[in-house]
């Protein structure tokens, strides 16, 4: 039995650099010809892409943040002209900001490494629970899922009692989707009368787009006997790690370079140190060099058990930055500012909690005209946040004018990682 996806997961890591400094070259040389964005930066930094040659090099780059990208597509649509003209793009997806993602090819290993990681393979029959529409995840989480030979149940975003249905009726072995999601499933089967460890086969779950926490790990794994494994990535630069069967940290993609920098200046931190996860994604269709994840994290450099050589990250600290990810959906700035100008510069502010193991979305807004505050107003609202934040308002609470400051943050954070 295959220990690993491939070859690339046992290199020594001497092979692995050289290779990828290889790749991180031609990209760059590439990129420098192709994309005007990605020429302006360079030579605004007084870099010659011919200098370029390794990881360490890119330190010589500006981070590209979420919130930057979006300003510089917003000036520049689709692709804020980091794209290449030259090459047919098979999909496009979007996220919240708007950004514009042109993306790989069906043929890309992406999201591939981490279900083998995960022991998912043609003998499984695997629910996505990823939206399908619009973005990225339902797709490319599909792709990889059929790249190892799994079934795919392309269930998306359906409610949690058709999700029952489906696991029961197709006899389904694996879960794609949140954690908070996978609760709220096994929830509605014990309201419709199912044991679930005993009257489902499902015994794999891979989870993404929320963090995992360690009591909702212990509950699924000892209470129902599922398997779980988690994911990292993001939509700009796709997968970027995975959890093996050592759940020791989570293995980095080989197909793409991540650095731990300070946040403030953008130079990598020593080994086993706290920073930004930074990651540039090697391809040769949207040069995006350097994207700031805002997620925080270390490298762990010891060997792994289960063979694979490559380094890992050590799970995720908590995030810098304005923009958070509510319920595995990012909210920015940007898009209140686009909510505050169709309601008359509307003040607001947003607050993320967690009760229990759900992330709870609170909004306040300043009573500034009589209308406010009533039902067909406050619909109206709800209704016009989803669809720019595409995440849904859980609390709604009307304060006097004056309460919002002009210097406080759009976004607060609430949490605890």
């Amino acid at each position: 039995m295959k220990r690993t996806f491939d070859k690339k997961e046992s290199w020594s890591h001497k092979e692995r650099k050289a290779r990828q400094d290889e790749s991180l070259a031609s990209m760059v040389k590439l990129g420098y010809k192709k994309s005007p964005a990605l020429k302006k930066i360079l030579d605004a930094n007084n870099i010659n892409p011919r200098k370029i040659k390794c990881r360490e090099d890119l330190e010589s780059l500006p981070v590209t943040s979420r919130e930057k990208l979006v300003e510089m597509e917003m000036r520049q649509t689709p692709y804020a002209g980091l794209e290449n003209p030259d090459v047919q793009i098979d999909r496009i997806f979007t996220s919240p900001g708007p950004v514009y993602e042109p993306h790989l090819s069906e043929a890309d290993v992406l999201w591939a490494r981490a279900f083998f990681a995960a022991g998912i393979g043609p003998k499984d029959i695997a629910l996505n629970a990823f939206s399908y529409h619009l973005v990225a995840a339902g797709l490319t989480f599909h792709s990889g899922l059929r790249r190892v030979g799994a079934t795919v149940v392309p269930s998306g975003t359906s409610s949690s009692q058709v999700q029952v249905q489906l696991i029961k009726d197709l006899k389904v072995t694996a879960y794609v989707g949140t954690p908070s999601f996978l609760a709220a499933i096994i929830e509605k089967a014990k309201e419709m009368g199912f044991d679930f460890k005993k009257d489902f086969n499902l015994k794999k779950a891979c989870f993404a787009a929320e963090p995992l926490f360690p009591d909702m790990r212990r509950s699924f794994e000892e209470e129902y006997g599922i398997d779980t494994y988690q994911m990292y990535g993001a939509t700009e630069v796709g997968d970027v790690a995975y959890e093996c069967s050592q759940k020791n940290g989570w293995h980095i993609c080989e197909e793409t370079i991540v650095e731990i920098v300070d946040p403030a200046t953008g130079k990598n931190v020593a080994p086993g140190q706290l920073g930004e996860i930074v990651v540039t994604r090697l391809n040769d269709i949207f040069f995006l060099l350097r994207f700031g994840t805002g997620d925080l994290s270390r490298i762990i450099t010891d060997e792994c058990k289960c063979g694979r050589t490559s380094f890992r990250l050590a799970g995720i600290a908590g995030r810098i930055g304005d923009a958070v990810k509510v319920r595995g959906m990012f909210i920015a700035p940007s898009q209140l500012k686009m909510i505050q100008a169709k309601f008359n510069n509307l003040p607001l502010q947003a607050l993320v909690s967690r009760v229990s193991n759900d992330d709870v979305l609170k909004v306040k807004v300043e009573k500034i005209a009589h209308e406010i505050g009533s039902a067909a107003w406050e619909e109206k609202f709800k209704t016009i946040f989803r669809e720019v934040c595409t995440v849904r308002i859980d609390q709604l609470e009307y304060l006097n004018t004056g309460t919002i400051k002009p210097d406080d943050k759009l976004i607060v954070d609430g949490r605890k990682y």
